[in-house]
């Protein structure tokens, strides 16, 4: 006969953060599973917990209310209640580092979209409602670009204005909506002019996409 099941009820399920408390019957298990994020439990209440690791090697464990612990991603096992009386707690993952891994391999496949001269990637990986803020131009924010035709437009005149623009030296970082890319910029205009500069993007996303990129680039005299 199989054993029940623990009963698991979600609270919290958003871009950074899972809470699901879990309700164990006397007997009563998650089944095996690899935990994906990092966690923190807290007890609700007392218990008497079993687990099975994936050598089928077992361990107790005694839970205390309201005394925490935490565990990485990558831990692998089957948890149960091996007490007399039923036991719960929360478990608390952090959500957030999946959705920035995602936002890091947008801005990896961005870069090089803008390397490849690769206008229909850049728009593919670019939000509905976005703004494109140059590093040059009248306002202090330099020239804004608002609304997917014109960052398109914008976009598109960066290309025509230097048909071997290349990103090089490309890095990149992120935290929580915001981005970070830094390079250094190679090209020649259309009529022959060199320019090598350092520069920078400021990206903001909105969910996986880029909604805003401020750029930056130094100016050598």
């Amino acid at each position: 006969m199989s054993a029940q099941q623990a009963e698991p009820v979600t609270h919290i399920d958003d871009d950074r953060f899972r809470v699901t408390e879990w309700r164990f019957a006397p007997g009563a298990e998650t089944g095996w599973h690899v935990h994906g994020h990092d966690y923190v439990v807290v007890p609700l209440t007392d218990g008497q917990m079993g687990l099975v690791g994936p050598d089928g090697k077992k361990a107790e464990a005694q839970l205390k209310q309201g005394i925490p612990y935490s565990r990485r991603t990558g831990v692998a096992h089957n948890v149960s209640n091996i007490g007399e009386t039923p036991f719960s707690f929360l478990e608390i993952e952090v959500v957030e580092n999946e959705l920035e891994q995602t936002r890091l391999d947008v801005m990896r496949r961005f870069s090089a979209a803008w390397n490849a001269h690769d206008l229909e990637t850049i728009m593919e990986l670019t939000a509905d409602d976005c703004a494109f803020h140059a590093s040059a131009g009248s306002e202090a924010e330099g020239a804004r670009h608002i609304g997917r035709d014109a960052v398109r437009a914008a976009y598109a005149g960066i290309f025509a204005v230097f048909p071997d623009g290349q990103w090089t030296n490309g890095k990149a970082m992120i935290s929580g909506d915001t981005g970070l890319t830094w390079w250094r910029f190679v090209g020649t205009t259309a009529e022959g002019k060199k320019v090598e500069v350092d520069g920078c993007d400021i990206l903001t996303f909105a969910g996986e996409k880029i909604a805003v990129k401020d750029s930056y680039r130094k100016t050598r005299s």
